[in-house]
Order: structure tokens, then C-alpha cells, then sequence
């Protein structure tokens, strides 16, 4: 059996398929939005890689320390023997779990097929007895995983849960169980709730590299559809909703004016001073943690933060 192995389950022309309409639906509805998986093409991931090592940007070094001081735990806790990671990216953080883990099968699984391939020969070269088994796959969508040995360690980094809404999270979560057997454990990080200024200052950014990632959607868009949206013509705007406990990415139209997207036959006109959300990234407590993982099947059994309590790593367990 070949080391590295590449699944394609999406479509070829799934993401082209996917921006159309989460564009035509987005931005004919009121209030306006646009999902944050657009900002990621090539630019818009080289942009977020900034923003990962901006003093601002918390949670990518608060992940990482939990993970580095963790790993032990967690392999002991799991005795995991399959790995598998949705939108496992460049399996950067992830091979703190993979050194400490006694693992026989790396299963990353992202729609990125340049960056699967990637990270895994990467990780063979340095890890010559372990299996991966790449899955290109759109992890929201439903998701078919490869027979492999158990226990099984599924993990979803980055905070990346909070960018769906209670119920998109409630179905995700749902989604993951079936994916488990009993015993199987789910690693889930989460952005946890802090002072508003620490938040806003983390998705608004002295430097602006956080407004040039927002600003990308539109860029994607233009690229993608043959729209004329001018970035230069919207505002970043990062706000904290205290009542939601989200924080909310918005581009807010200096003036009025009307985007064409050829593609759609689409005309959306904007007043000034409208608001186009393209993120919510929701902070999260322990109890809320727990309630909607047991919720999806799920028993929370450990719960690790960084030194400043910034972060959480949580395990739990599938009933």
C-alpha cells in the first residue's frame, strides 16, 4: 500500500459551483453576507498566515502552546490509532498531535488538493511508517471516511467551529458523531469569551492585514465571476456582539453603488453605508462547550487552556 494516498469525493467543479451559489443567495438577501471560506485562495491563505503572526492575533499561539504542552495527555487519553483532521490545511499544529500519538493512519481532510498534497508527502518524508490517506472533501458537506484501524481521533482546529451559526454548529456537530464510533474521540478547538477590546483589536488589526483578508472576498468574487466589485470602495469594520458573544466581519459600502457579477446575470446595488457581513466567529464558554457536544452525542471528558485562558482544547468522547 502506497504511503500517501488522494481521494477526491468533491466534484471538479464543486467549488465553482459552491461560490455561485453562496454568492447569488448572499448577496440578494437582507442583510447582505458572504461565507468566510471565499477569503481563502492562494493570496487570501498567505494573508491569514500574516495574521497568525500579527501581536493582535491570539489564537493560532494559544492553540499551538495548549497543543505543545498537551499532546501527551491526549494520546494517553485516546490511545488514537487514526487521526483525522478536517480542513487539516498545511498539518502544521497537527504534527505535535502526530509525533505524540502511536498512530497508524493520518487521514487530513481539506479542498485544497496543492495543499493535501503537499503536507502529506511532507509529513512521509519525515515520518516513513505513517499512513496518509488524503481526503479532498468539503468537511460541511457529508463526508465518507476510509476504513482505518481504531480508536479514532478526530480533529478540528483553529476555532474554526465559530464561524457557523448555532444551528450550522448543531447540525456540524451531529455530522461529526455519525462519523464516530463509541469511544472515538473528537478534539474541538475553541475561541473562548475575554475582553471586547482584546477581541476587536484580533480581527482589526493595527497593521491592516486583517482588512486586506476581508477585502479579498471581493477580490475572489471579481476573479472568480467577472465581477467589477472595488475593494477600495468598502470599509473593514470588526465589531463584537455582546449579545451573541460573536464577533462579526463586515464590509460597509462608502457610497451607493451598483456591483455587476456577469456570471449571475446579477445586478446588487448598495446603499451608503451598507453593511455586507462576511464573518462571525463565535467565543465560547465551557458550559455551552459541553452542552452542545453532549447535545451531538458527545461527553466532554478534558478541557485544556493556554497559560492566559484565552483558548480551549477540548476532548470528548462518543457515547
Amino acid at each position: 500500500m502506497s504511503p500517501f494516498l488522494l481521494t477526491r469525493t468533491l466534484p471538479e467543479d464543486a467549488t465553482e459551483a459552491a461560490l455561485r451559489g453562496d454568492v447569488l443567495q448572499g448577496l440578494t438577501r437582507t442583510p447582505k453576507t458572504l461565507p468566510p471560506k471565499w477569503f481563502y485562495d492562494a493570496h487570501g491563505s498567505e494573508l491569514f498566515e500574516q495574521i497568525t503572526e500579527l501581536p493582535e492575533y491570539y489564537p493560532t499561539r494559544a492553540e499551538r502552546e495548549i497543543l505543545v504542552a498537551r499532546s501527551g495527555e491526549i494520546a494517553a487519553a485516546t490511545g488514537a490509532r487514526t487521526l483525522i483532521e478536517l480542513g487539516s490545511g498545511s498539518s502544521e499544529k497537527t504534527r505535535h498531535l502526530i509525533d505524540a500519538l502511536d498512530l497508524s493512519t493520518y487521514v487530513p481532510v481539506d479542498v485544497s488538493e496543492s495543499a493535501l498534497t503537499q503536507a502529506g508527502h511532507a509529513l512521509i518524508a519525515e515520518r516513513p511508517v505513517l499512513q496518509v490517506h488524503a481526503l479532498i472533501a468539503d468537511f460541511t458537506a457529508r463526508l465518507a471516511l476510509p476504513d482505518t484501524p481504531g480508536p479514532r481521533l478526530l480533529a478540528f482546529l483553529g476555532g474554526t467551529v465559530g464561524n457557523l451559526l448555532p444551528v450550522e454548529r448543531a447540525a456540524f456537530l451531529a455530522s461529526v458523531r455519525a462519523l464516530l464510533s463509541p469511544g472515538d474521540a473528537l478534539l474541538l478547538g475553541t475561541d473562548l469569551v475575554k475582553d471586547e477590546n482584546v477581541l476587536v483589536r484580533a480581527y482589526d488589526d493595527a497593521a491592516g492585514v486583517t482588512a486586506a483578508f476581508n477585502k479579498n472576498v471581493l477580490s475572489v468574487v471579481d476573479r472568480e465571476l467577472g465581477a467589477d466589485f472595488d475593494p477600495a470602495a468598502f470599509d473593514h469594520v470588526a465589531l463584537w456582539d455582546a449579545e451573541n458573544e460573536w464577533i462579526e466581519m463586515r464590509l460597509r459600502s462608502r457610497t451607493a453603488q451598483t456591483v455587476k457579477i456577469p456570471a449571475l446575470d446579477l445586478a446588487v446595488d448598495f446603499a451608503a453605508g451598507e453593511e455586507l457581513r462576511t464573518e462571525v466567529s463565535a467565543k465560547f464558554r465551557k458550559e455551552g462547550v459541553r452542552a452542545e457536544l453532549s447535545a451531538a452525542g458527545l461527553d466532554l471528558a478534558r478541557w485544556w487552556t493556554d497559560r492566559e485562558g484565552r483558548f480551549a482544547l477540548s476532548l470528548s468522547v462518543a457515547r
